[in-house]
């Protein structure tokens, strides 16, 4: 697993696709295809843009794990459409993007690029296992910022988060987390869970913001710094810091498992090198004749194959 490795958080990319392009793009019988033709115009001007030497879409395959909702139980709750007996509940998904998230997952197997979600995890879960344990530099592509926490310098994995598109890309290494937020990678997590995340249901510590988080990252170290000074008197809290980090222990007893990319995700054995050609050519044919795909597939093959 040596070489330059792009560790897509698929989800996000199409969720990008399909408020990014019209929904004017349809396949003949009239069906929306422009998450799907948006998604491989993302990948074909990755591929051209980063030159990476294997390449791994990384799915879903449980928006909500069932154990950071046992020690969280508001974790992302405002996004469930319906609850299932079994496996993951359903997760709100625009109407007209739910149908083509299948069609997605049929052309990536048919171009033959690596596609891979494990039950009981997260994407992130599995990119982050893919960054852990790489031997050569990371490209993850993602619109969300959690995957922050994943920069590291000294191992070549950076963060290119999609500012317009992917044309327009915020290459996000170490100098730029500690501009803009006053940590690195493995601090851009504590910054998290103390501050909250609302769009996951993060309530983080009642008056306890971003820029204050900060501070306190800077003065203590990480969570557990910051904790070992709310129980020492001489520590540089202040009063209202000191109660309201006290009152916010439960809650900071199991955020970090919660917030923290899982590394250790059981991963299936998958080549992960780009494909040159086509894996099913005369599937992946069929596909773009029954959805329309034309010139986006073709641009991509055409990269590909360069």
């Amino acid at each position: 697993m040596t070489g330059r490795l792009m560790l897509l958080d698929t989800a996000s990319l199409y969720f990008r696709a399909h408020f990014g392009v019209p929904e004017s793009v349809r396949a003949p019988d009239g069906t929306p295809v422009n998450a799907v033709r948006g998604l491989l115009d993302f990948i074909d001007r990755l591929v051209r843009d980063h030159r990476p030497d294997r390449l791994v879409a990384c799915m879903d395959a449980d928006w909500r794990p069932r154990w950071r909702v046992d020690l969280i139980p508001g974790y992302k709750a405002h996004r469930v459409a319906g609850e299932r007996g079994t496996g993951p509940d359903e997760e709100q998904v625009p109407d007209t993007l739910a149908p083509q998230v299948p069609v997605i997952e049929a052309v990536l197997d048919a171009v033959g690029i690596a596609r891979v979600g494990v039950a009981g995890y997260e994407a992130d879960d599995v990119i982050g296992t893919f960054a852990a344990r790489a031997k050569g530099p990371v490209d993850i592509v993602t619109g969300d910022r959690d995957l922050y926490q994943l920069v590291d310098d000294g191992r070549g994995v950076r963060v290119l988060y999609p500012l317009k598109g992917v044309g327009t890309l915020q290459l996000t290494d170490e100098a730029l987390l500690r501009e803009r937020y006053g940590v690195d990678g493995r601090g851009y997590a504590d910054l998290a869970l103390l501050r909250g995340d609302p769009s996951d249901g993060l309530p983080g510590v009642a008056g306890i913001g971003e820029k204050t988080a900060a501070k306190l990252l800077a003065g203590f170290g990480d969570l557990a710094g910051i904790m070992a000074a709310v129980e020492d008197p001489r520590a540089a809290l202040t009063p209202s810091q000191r109660k309201r980090l006290t009152e916010a222990r439960p809650y900071l007893a199991v955020a970090p498992k919660v917030v923290r990319v899982a590394d250790d995700v059981p991963l299936p054995d998958v080549d992960t090198a780009l494909p040159r050609f086509p894996r099913d050519p005369e599937g992946l044919e069929a596909l773009a004749a029954r959805w329309g795909l034309g010139g986006s597939l073709q641009r991509l093959l055409t990269t590909l194959g360069a």
